[in-house]
């Protein structure tokens, strides 16, 4: 069995996967900021279990990096080495587990899980909506909008490791802050259970509605970004302590601070990586000098600088 580089070269893979393994793939299809370099390789699983058999295909010594929606995520310019696995449209298991819980897979967008729930006649994950990336980045980052936060909800975890072993854990065997959760080393989430309440699917929908029309209102959720840059600081809110050193509509290269939001850095259509990067780092130096407050990056960076880059 074969798969096809980009650049037409074929390159052998283990006899069984039934998913999608590309080569030099480039990332920028495949983050919602439009940038990054190529993964040397990227596949696509066609289900859980063909995941877990591609997982023990790989050399231990192999960089496997999980890539979901690509809603908060830079990568930079000179790609990332190793494996990139993919659960976009891939992983979409959402099915109703008891008359209070769910079973949702990684790959599912948490769009989908609110809407889901509601139709379920289950209340609890309407803030869930106004996240822009799937289930498994909630679980990574302790997602939330609105007040509500992904952990909040979560009963039971499956992860799989590096072997293709599964584990069902608990949200006692995760270290869970704001924006931030610690895992297991070595396992990736795979799937969880969330607990809701019955309720009044009328009032949700309607909750949605609001929540929807707040987020368009206030964010620029139709140019391409990441989403909220940096974590908010306690008893303070990051779009106003860069609209306060009057970084609104500040440019470099081909990257701008949103005039709509200044938590958002938009790229016009010829930014790179390295332009959002250093428009990152700009944000922070004058936050800093101003405020004595250091902005952290809710936005996760990763993959190699390309050549002639400097640090």
């Amino acid at each position: 069995m074969t798969a096809v580089c980009n650049d037409g070269v074929s390159a052998s893979r283990p006899v069984g996967l039934r998913g999608e393994l590309r080569f030099n793939e480039p990332l920028a299809n495949h983050t919602s900021w439009r940038v990054g370099g190529p993964a040397d390789r990227f596949y696509l699983p066609a289900d859980a279990d063909d995941l877990i058999l591609f997982l023990r295909s790989l050399h231990p010594d192999e960089p496997v990096f999980w890539l979901g929606l690509g809603s908060n995520l830079l990568v930079r310019d000179g790609g990332i080495r190793g494996t990139v696995i993919c659960t976009r449209n891939r992983l979409r298991q959402l099915r109703r587990k008891d008359h209070q819980s769910i079973y949702v897979e990684v790959g599912v967008p948490c769009a989908h899980v609110a809407r889901f729930c509601l139709e379920q006649a289950l209340t609890g994950a309407e803030f869930l909506a106004g996240i822009p990336g799937t289930m498994g980045g909630a679980l990574a980052m302790n997602a939330g909008a609105f007040g509500g936060e992904t952990w909040s909800l979560v009963q039971r975890i499956l992860t799989v490791d590096r072997t293709g072993v599964l584990w069902d854990r608990e949200p006692a065997d995760f270290v869970i802050g704001y924006r931030s959760v610690k895992k297991p080393e070595n396992e990736w989430f795979l799937a969880c259970e969330l607990r809701l309440r019955s309720g009044d699917t009328a009032v949700g929908r309607k909750r949605i509605r609001d929540l929807l029309a707040k987020r368009n209102a206030s964010q620029p959720i139709n140019l391409p970004s990441c989403g909220s840059v940096f974590r908010n600081p306690q008893g303070d809110y990051a779009a106003r302590l860069i609209e306060a050193c009057g970084l609104k509509g500040y440019r470099i290269g081909g990257a701008y601070v949103s005039e709509k939001h200044a938590n958002f850095i938009i790229n016009s259509g010829a930014a790179t990586a390295a332009d959002i990067e250093a428009l990152i780092l700009l944000i922070q130096a004058r936050v800093e000098e101003k405020f004595g407050q250091r902005l952290v990056p809710e936005v996760r960076i990763v993959g190699e600088r390309s050549r002639g880059e400097s640090e």
